[in-house]
């Protein structure tokens, strides 16, 4: 997430953006709840519309 985002808004981000496709929790909630990091990342990058060569 830092190499898209930048370090200071991926940190925010992980901690404060609640995913629906996450179940409605951030990214820190899904990673500690098991949930793969790759699906993580599949809707981060949906949620921001990452281009798929950046996936």
């Amino acid at each position: 997430m830092a190499d898209e985002f930048g370090p200071g808004r991926a940190e925010v981000l992980a901690k404060d953006h609640v995913f629906s496709g996450l179940g409605g929790r951030t990214v820190e909630q899904a990673l500690a709840a098991g949930v793969p990091a790759k699906e993580i990342w599949r809707e981060v990058c949906a949620a921001f519309d990452v281009p798929a060569e950046r996936r």
